[in-house]
Parts: C-alpha cells; structure tokens; sequence
C-alpha cells in the first residue's frame, strides 16, 4: 500500500533548540528552517539515505508521525477508510496528505507526489 517513507514529523516545542542539538550530538545536516503561520518547521538529513526528519512546533502530543508516500491517493484513502480508519484530510506543498492515528497510538500520514519540485522549494533556506 505505502511507496516510501519519506519523512518523519517529530513534535517538538522548541524547534530551534530541537535543531541545534540534532546538529551537534547526532551529526544532523539541517536542510532548511521556515517560520510561518505561527509555527516554525525545519527539516533535519540524519542519514545518507531514509527519511528526512521534519521538527515541527505546531503538531500536538509527542508522537512523531511516519509520512508515506503512495502511489493513488485517492485509492489509498478509500483502502484505509474501508479498513476503518478515520483519516484527517489536508494539503502538504508536496500534494494532498491524510493523517491517521492507528488503534495503538501509533500516528501515519500518506501522501501522493503530485508537485515533485515542493521537495526542494525550501532547500538552503534558513529564516531567523
């Protein structure tokens, strides 16, 4: 059903920080940090190859949310609602993006690539 695992949205209250130790203890690359929207995101390369990592201060709880790409939005939707899952439906820049939180607490998004330049739109950039 899920493509990829693309990013992994981590809660956090204070982005800056989140970030900075990331990039001290874990040998993070920070890729860009925007503040927007009463909340500040930055998006963390931990690894050669995997997920970025995406420190967000507007998501609610402490459980990160696995972000998956799929290839038929539409069709992934009506899968999991079929499953039972209640889905909370948004937009993300890279195309539209569902949430669910699973029976155990566990929290997933999918999402389907539709603006394949999104991926790189904030890359380098770096808002006080």
């Amino acid at each position: 059903m899920f493509a990829s695992l693309d990013f992994v949205y981590v809660p956090t209250e204070d982005v800056d920080a989140a970030a900075s130790r990331c990039v001290a203890q874990l040998g993070a690359v920070l890729v860009w940090k925007v503040r927007g929207m009463s909340t500040t995101v930055a998006c963390l390369r931990v690894a050669e190859s995997g997920p970025h990592v995406l420190l967000a201060g507007h998501l609610s709880g402490t459980v990160p949310i696995l972000v998956h790409r799929v290839e038929s939005y539409q069709a992934t939707v009506d899968a999991l609602r079929s499953a039972g899952l209640e889905l909370d439906e948004l937009e993300i820049p890279h195309g539209p993006c569902a949430s669910f939180t699973a029976e155990g607490g566990q929290r997933y998004a999918i999402y389907e690539l539709e603006r394949p330049d999104a991926a790189s739109q904030f890359d380098g950039r770096f808002d006080p």
